[in-house]
């Protein structure tokens, strides 16, 4: 089971870098994610381990030897694309056996006729028969096993490209975007399976996904990219609660973090520029800052007795929890100026607040629970 290294590894296509300078170490059976929008470089990563694409400049290592030069089958890595990618001539079962056919293979079994009944043989292989039906069975594609791609729906196909990656018993796992043609239902479902199979083979996992709710409940490591450069490299925990800069701050967490320009001023500390804030977090030795906060760290008061003065401008009831978006206002007499025109601040409270949109209300929080980032780059100040 191979430690994966990553050193000053780049990607280009023509004049577009779209991998800058990757350096990472990917440990010997955890279970990585890497995060990021569409175009950030990820599934270029995850082609470059399996030496699908060519490494530009830098050195990826599988257990301290250099494999920039390796040919994929050298490498042990199974592979789950997120276009299925199945052979449309062969039915479920054929499909999922294939790679263990194709380890069963002999140069000569590639002859005319004696390739048709060599794998004819070997399908019927006991072992290789009842690793098929077990991976069949656990992802619920046993009914459909004599049928052929075309007669599935997408979701179904999906688990077929994703049974046929399982069912060997490679020394690295790869995974692009697997459950992003699942269901709401199958796809929770699908977490679960494939965190249990992580936990039961004890393999090095690294995963593809644009879904942040997938890099939070299955990562024991997430790394977070942007345009192609790594952002941060962090547990699932530290990443939501201590984000590197306000671009992971906004990217984890639905709703996202909470960020309002501030600037410390004679007469205090001012959000938006205008709300003056009293006993608030003091900004970490500078005149202007991002604050930061969590839509739950928030706590959503009546009006006057929080902090910050607001209006309701959203609700968002969840059953157990509800989701409120406001306007930070300030009063000028009796008229009302909107500080934040397009984004909203965030709260998450438990139940069913009857709040309505348009109703006035205030905003409070807890100094220890708000973090700063630097107005300019975006990077987190301690």
């Amino acid at each position: 089971m191979p430690a994966l290294t990553f050193n000053n590894v780049s990607k280009t296509f023509g004049d577009n870098t779209v991998i800058k300078a990757f350096n990472a170490d990917i440990h010997d059976g955890e279970f990585l994610v890497l995060l990021g929008p569409s175009g950030c470089g990820k599934s270029t990563l995850l082609r470059m381990i399996a030496g699908l694409s060519d490494i530009t400049s830098g050195d990826l290592l599988f257990d301290g030897d250099v494999a920039n030069d390796w040919e994929p089958k050298q490498r042990g890595v199974a592979f789950v694309f997120q276009t299925y990618a199945l052979y449309p001539h062969m039915t479920v079962r054929e499909n999922i056996a294939f790679p263990l056919v194709m380890d069963a293979f002999r140069k000569w079994y590639h002859l005319p006729v004696v390739n048709i009944i060599a794998r004819h043989r070997l399908m019927k292989r006991q072992d290789i028969a009842e690793r098929t039906l077990k991976m069949a069975r656990q992802l619920e594609l046993e009914p459909l096993l004599d049928r052929r791609p075309a007669s599935l729906s997408g979701g179904q196909r999906q688990r077929v490209a994703l049974a046929r990656a399982l069912v060997r018993n490679p020394s690295l796992y790869l995974l692009d975007e697997p459950l992003s043609n699942l269901d709401a239902k199958l796809r929770t479902q699908m977490r679960s399976e494939i965190s249990a199979l992580h936990h039961k083979v004890g393999k090095t996992f690294v995963y593809v996904t644009h879904d942040q709710v997938e890099a939070m409940t299955m990562a024991s490591r997430i790394i977070i990219m942007d345009k192609g450069v790594v952002q941060q490299v962090d547990t699932p925990d530290n990443v939501y609660d201590n984000p590197a800069n306000t671009f992971v701050a906004r990217f984890i967490g639905s709703p996202p973090m909470n960020l309002i320009p501030a600037s410390l001023r004679a007469d205090g500390l001012r959000l938006s520029g205008e709300i003056a804030v009293d006993h608030a977090a003091p900004l970490p030795g500078r005149r202007e800052a991002t604050f930061g906060i969590r839509p739950e760290k928030l706590e959503l008061k009546a009006e006057g007795e929080g902090r910050l003065p607001a209006r309701v401008a959203v609700v968002e009831r969840l059953g157990a929890e509800t989701v409120v978006g406001c306007r930070l206002v300030t009063a000028r007499g009796h008229a009302e100026e909107l500080l934040i025109e397009h984004d909203l601040v965030f709260v998450r409270v438990s139940g069913n607040p009857k709040m309505q949109i348009g109703e006035t209300c205030s905003l409070d929080y807890r100094a220890e629970d708000v973090l700063w980032f630097d107005i300019d780059n975006g990077q987190r100040l301690s």
